[in-house]
């Protein structure tokens, strides 16, 4: 696995380790199911908030032979101040032939490892991490005739439809995790393994027979080799072109129940609602709907969130690009109905903008987000979908939820006030709405209004609840977010 002596300094600093602690599954209590949340090595939870960025997109493309350092550094303390804790990011973005990670295969071009090097010690610097996969799958297949894998350049694989079939491909594929798990895995900047990136029938000649021996070659070659070299493993996963689930039961079993896998993750590009949107509701409520599908489908102790979403429609196939006001709305809407619903953190957008880049407005929805983070305490929350058996008393309001037996968790938005652009009036009077939340055992409650446009509390209350359905009132203007714990389970990570 050749590779010129490029940035060695940063590498050996790599070795030594790094200032960010590892993230790692929840741990189980005795006899109890494990928390399908995360959290950090030395006992803190840890929530993914972020999205996909790109090593071509404006903010990180000056790293490439470190023509512009300062504009990514700036862009990263921009994240770290609002509340980002990871980037999901692909070691090669084969848009460009430049930024081949390989090129020609088997030779690992010195100025992508020195850009990777720098991404990582920044990151880890700035208390950021990072989700990686080691292919961009989408340009690959568009650009299979360039491709440093295409035998026809010299690669491995005859043809793009056996990518996932070709035992030299396989060795390729393995070769570069192998890479990447040596130089970059002693660094708690790593989140976890994407192992594949929307893994598909095309690519194993329209069957989806081999992707559970795929997923655990895969798997196993990168556990191993961190065991063996760091005495632990990073979180893995593999990702998934939502809509095209159905195309195999064997897909869902290999996405959702892999044994070897951590955590579940698929890519929410719902046609219509969330593709090509015309309002912010709509797109919210398919993602509290697609939500509380994956969660019938994952294990109830094993995380679960959407690594991909957006207007893909709406900006790929019609050149358009959002209204930004729209689109804020739209990102917050989806983010806050996703981590109500049950997801890890609010799911991680693909900006599918011109630039490709988030606007400001989304920032301020992941800050807000971050900020309510500590009424819950994730280390104990095993939550589930509660969508369709929350009491909901005005049918102009809608829920996505999910609770235990001692926390619950909603958000709230109004179905009839939706404007001719597609976004909520704020100059309608709030509605009213009580509220009807199972599950929750006798005790005392604290109740955290959010609101989630500035970031703040609307109020807090503290109800008692004796009964079987815990019951408390509302007023929802557009949107609203509530936490609700039982006093004696408030989480230390509030203080």
């Amino acid at each position: 696995m050749p590779v010129a002596n490029a940035a060695d300094d940063i590498a050996q600093k790599q070795k030594q380790g790094s200032k960010l602690p590892w993230v790692v599954l929840n741990a189980a209590e005795p006899g109890k199911l494990r928390a399908p949340y995360f959290m950090t090595d030395d006992g803190r939870s840890w929530t993914p908030i972020g999205q996909n960025d790109a090593i071509t997109w404006p903010e990180l493309n000056g790293l490439f032979r470190r023509r512009d350092v300062k504009t990514a550094e700036r862009y990263l303390d921009t994240l770290a101040a609002h509340g980002v804790t990871v980037l999901r990011l692909m070691m090669e973005y084969s848009q460009f032939d430049s930024h081949c990670f390989e090129k020609p295969v088997g030779f690992f071009q010195p100025s992508m490892v020195r850009l990777w090097d720098d991404i990582f010690e920044m990151c880890d610097e700035r208390g950021l991490r990072i989700l990686l996969t080691p292919f961009d799958t989408f340009w690959m297949w568009i650009n299979w005739s360039r491709h440093p894998y295409n035998r026809a350049n010299g690669g491995p694989c005859e043809r793009r439809s056996s990518i996932l079939l070709c035992p030299d491909t396989r060795k390729r594929i393995k070769d570069r995790l192998a890479f990447a798990a040596e130089r970059w895995g002693a660094s708690g900047a790593l989140f976890a393994w994407d192992l594949w990136n929307e893994i598909h029938p095309s690519c194993a000649e329209n069957s989806a027979e081999c992707f559970a021996d795929f997923i655990a070659d895969l798997s196993e070659h990168v556990r191993n080799l961190e065991l063996r070299r760091y005495g632990r493993s990073h979180p893995q996963t593999v990702s998934m072109f939502g809509p095209h689930l159905a195309l195999d039961s064997r897909i869902p079993d290999a996405i959702f129940r892999h044994p070897l896998l951590d955590f579940a993750s698929t890519h929410f590009y719902e046609e219509g609602a969330i593709d090509f949107p015309e309002n912010t509701v709509e797109a919210a409520l398919a993602v509290g709907r697609l939500i509380r599908g994956a969660l019938r489908e994952t294990a109830p102790d094993r995380p679960f969130f959407d690594s991909e979403s957006g207007p893909i429609h709406t900006f790929k196939d019609h050149h358009i690009t959002l209204p930004e006001a729209f689109d804020d709305e739209y990102f917050r809407h989806m983010q806050w109905a996703h981590f109500a619903g049950g997801g890890a953190g609010g799911g991680m957008r693909w900006p599918n903008r011109n630039p490709h880049s988030l606007t400001p407005g989304m920032r301020l929805a992941q800050r807000s987000l971050a900020r309510f983070l500590p009424f819950i305490d994730w280390r104990s929350y095993r939550r589930r979908n509660l969508n369709d058996e929350v009491g909901v008393s005005n049918p102009n309001v809608r829920a996505v939820a999910s609770g235990d037996d001692s926390q619950a968790l909603l958000w709230m938005v109004r179905t009839d006030a939706t404007r001719e652009d597609g976004m909520l009036r704020r100059d309608v009077s709030p509605a009213r709405v009580e509220l009807e939340i199972p599950g929750l055992k006798p005790a005392d409650y604290r109740v955290v209004y959010w609101n989630t446009v500035d970031g703040e509390p609307a109020a807090e209350v503290d109800v008692s609840h004796a009964g079987d359905r815990l019951k408390i009132e509302a007023e929802v203007a557009g949107d609203l977010a509530i936490a609700i714990t039982a006093k004696a389970s408030a989480t230390a990570d509030r203080d």
